[in-house]
């Protein structure tokens, strides 16, 4: 059982990169605190956004996860 965002990106990162384990992640929170930005990052998201958010600026955020993989 997943408790939450948190909880959830530590299990997918503990798969094999074939099975998912390294799948790209952003965390979408209304808790936009250092301690918060610096938890998520720990934990395996590889960006942190705070609510509200403009969609434009979800899909750049997106956008550019695309990008460094294929980099």
């Amino acid at each position: 059982m997943v408790d939450d965002g948190y909880t959830l990106i530590q299990q997918i990162r503990s798969l094999p990169a074939e099975k998912g384990g390294s799948i790209p992640a952003i965390t979408l929170s209304a808790y936009a605190g250092e301690i918060d930005i610096q938890r998520s990052l720990s934990v395996g998201f590889q960006q942190h956004l705070a609510e509200p958010i403009e969609p434009n600026q979800l899909a750049q955020a997106v956008i550019g996860l695309i990008q460094n993989i294929k980099a």
